[in-house]
């Protein structure tokens, strides 16, 4: 089927936007590449360092220079039960690529910190910059420059866009993501949904909110919930670098092995030595971000990724904006169910018919770009798979079930749960902001009540307990971005949000912070753009100004006289409390060069141009020049 006029339209901008930040990256992908094995570029004293403590056989092959060598990056720890399948999987991995002639070396961890642990604790408050942290540390792992290709072990929240970033900082090695799967399905999410507002309304104890929790999170795994983590596996899988399949099968199983030993073997295959290239800045282009994108919007992802995926285009050169996500929201339709948005979890998911289906869906349905570049080769219809465990031990892959085993689950595109994206940009005197409405009722989306301003969710907490929010009312919750406090998640007011929506109150929240996909059924305007200390107008909002905000009208507004309005001050707030304590002191510097929410909240920029000729040096250190642009890279394959 012909592309979506739509989906065309929106990328030809970002192409024309993106041309001078893109060329520069290509340019710089050149740079770094050299003819031969990467390590070819260190003198003996190097090599002989980076190979020290080496089995004799694998030492061996990294002295020979002709053999790939793989870099394994991983966020293994055994606390968070996300990451603690990862423990085994890098002896898997170096069996693995032994097997097709290469080597692999454990290059370096990264940090993974768990929302769910830290949700309303200091600690949050690093969350947002340990994006970048993981990114940094990356670039750590691989700046020995001893590898032809890497393996990136991540699932959640920020590990995954912060590997990504790294990886595309090194966007000439081929790159392969290696998921650890979801955790099988405990407590239903209505159930837990359920424990979790009466315990706001003091109706359960905490004994009896812990032993729900634990019966919900209770083995290793992710979550299964659709938050950012697993919106982190649905855009992999539609980026095309997962192998097909790979993103929701459980840990500890012989399936899930066999997918780790696969990807392994493939980053070992698409090395330059291979012939078959594939470097992860190649694959990275405006297509594959248009796809990203679209994937987020048909499976009612985390409004997350309207930052992460905006500072991991940027690191690939590629300029998006909310506007792209707007106007590509409003002719994707959502294609799944899956709790917040739904009652079912991502095992459910993947039994009604997995990411496969869902790529072929958008596909043919002129959504997506076919014609883009995966680990697998050129083509996204190669990812329209489900992998199976074959007899000998080792994955094959079937076509993706033509129909959905449940349509209460996942759909095709020719009857969607909605015509639209349910994510949409709201703008006017206030800034501009995101608010994901799938799961927002159509009579909840337009809220117009006096605003109550609160400095902390603390502060709103301590109002809701005291049974002053029992009103019509819109919370202007502030100095909550990245450069106020780090930008945390402000999970602990949806339960109190939505005990107030059901009791018959029409409520709203617009802050500068986050909230993600738990915001559920309380329209929500999250990332209000500027923030109050980038000069942002939510600090010239006054308690009781008439606040309207409209999903359908894409209307931020405090409806007060222009002239009272701009004869106000910006407030200002004692932030100090938010800088010190649980490390905060260590990220002074994040907060104060954080870009804009809409830019990404990077603490990185766009890459600087250089020469668009550079020179290369191959093992021999003899000098070659190659152009640097996808059209070049594609002719040299």
């Amino acid at each position: 089927m012909a592309l979506h006029p739509v989906v065309e339209s929106v990328t030809a901008r970002i192409i024309a936007r993106s041309r001078p930040s893109r060329g520069a990256y290509l340019a710089h992908l050149d740079a770094a590449r050299i003819q031969g094995v990467q390590r070819g570029a260190l003198s003996c004293t190097n090599l002989a360092h980076g190979f020290a403590a080496f089995p004799a056989n694998d030492k061996l092959s990294l002295k020979e220079y002709k053999k790939p060598s793989v870099a394994i990056v991983s966020s293994y720890n055994d606390m968070l039960s996300a990451h603690q399948p990862f423990e085994g999987f890098p002896q898997i991995i170096k069996q693995a690529v032994r097997e097709v002639g290469a080597v692999a070396q454990f290059a370096g961890g990264v940090p993974a910190m768990c929302d769910g642990v830290t949700q309303g604790q200091p600690g949050m408050e690093l969350s947002l910059f340990s994006r970048d942290t993981i990114a940094m540390s990356t670039a750590v792992a691989l700046s020995h420059n001893m590898f032809d290709a890497a393996l990136y072990l991540g699932v959640c929240d920020k590990i995954v866009p912060g590997l990504l970033i790294g990886a595309l900082h090194f966007g000439h090695l081929p790159a392969v993501f290696v998921p650890a799967g979801p955790m099988t399905s405990g407590l239903s999410n209505q159930e837990k949904a359920k424990v979790r507002q009466l315990y706001a309304q003091g109706k359960a104890t905490r004994e009896d909110l812990l032993e729900g929790e634990s019966k919900a999170y209770h083995g290793a795994g992710t979550c299964t919930f659709y938050g950012t983590a697993n919106s982190n596996q649905m855009l992999m899988e539609v980026m095309g670098l997962h192998l097909p399949g790979a993103a929701f099968i459980t840990p500890n199983t012989p399936l899930r092995d066999a997918l780790t030993k696969a990807a392994a073997q493939r980053a070992a295959v698409i090395t330059a030595q291979s012939g078959s290239y594939l470097p992860v800045g190649h694959i990275v282009d405006e297509k594959c971000i248009v796809n990203a994108v679209v994937g987020l919007l048909a499976t009612g992802g985390s409004t997350n990724h309207t930052l992460h995926l905006v500072a991991i285009a940027k690191a690939a050169g590629i300029v998006i904006d909310w506007n792209d996500f707007n106007e590509l929201s409003a002719i994707v339709p959502m294609l799944t169910r899956i709790y917040p948005n739904g009652d079912a979890d991502v095992n459910h998911f993947h039994a009604a018919g997995g990411t496969g289906y869902l790529i072929r869906e958008l596909l043919d349905a002129g959504l997506l770009h076919e014609d883009v570049n995966t680990i697998l080769g050129h083509g996204l219809r190669a990812h329209c798979m489900e992998p199976f465990l074959g007899e000998d031990g080792k994955v094959f892959w079937k076509d993706a079930p033509a129909t959905s085993a449940d349509e209460n689950v996942l759909r095709p595109a020719s009857n969607p749960f909605a015509p639209d994206g349910g994510m949409v940009l709201v703008a006017g005197n206030l800034g501009r902001a995101v608010m994901k409405v799938s799961a927002v009722k159509p009579q909840h989306r337009t809220v117009e009540a006096p605003a109550l301003v609160f400095n902390s969710q603390e502060e709103f907490m301590a109002a809701y307990k005291a049974g002053s929010l029992d009103r019509d009312f819109v919370a202007v919750l502030r100095f909550q971005g990245p450069r106020a406090n780090g930008m945390p998640e402000l999970h602990a007011l949806t339960p109190a949000l939505a005990n107030l929506q059901d009791a018959g109150r029409h409520v709203a929240l617009v802050t500068d912070g986050r909230m993600s996909g738990a915001s559920g059924k309380v329209p929500a305007a999250i990332h209000v753009s500027p923030e109050i200390l980038a000069g942002g107008p939510l600090g010239l909002v006054r308690d009781g100004d008439i606040i309207r905000l409209d999903a359908f009208t894409g209307v931020l507004e405090a409806l007060v006289p222009a002239d009272v309005w701009h004869a106000r001050s910006l407030v200002t707030a004692d932030l100090s409390p938010n800088h010190v304590g649980m490390g905060r002191e260590l990220f002074s510097m994040f907060r104060s060069t954080v870009s804009a929410a809409e830019e990404g909240a990077t603490t990185f920029g766009l890459p600087s141009p250089i020469p668009t000729t550079v020179a290369l040096h191959d093992a021999d250190n003899v000098g070659d020049t190659v152009p640097g642009s996808d059209e070049d890279f594609l002719a040299r394959k």
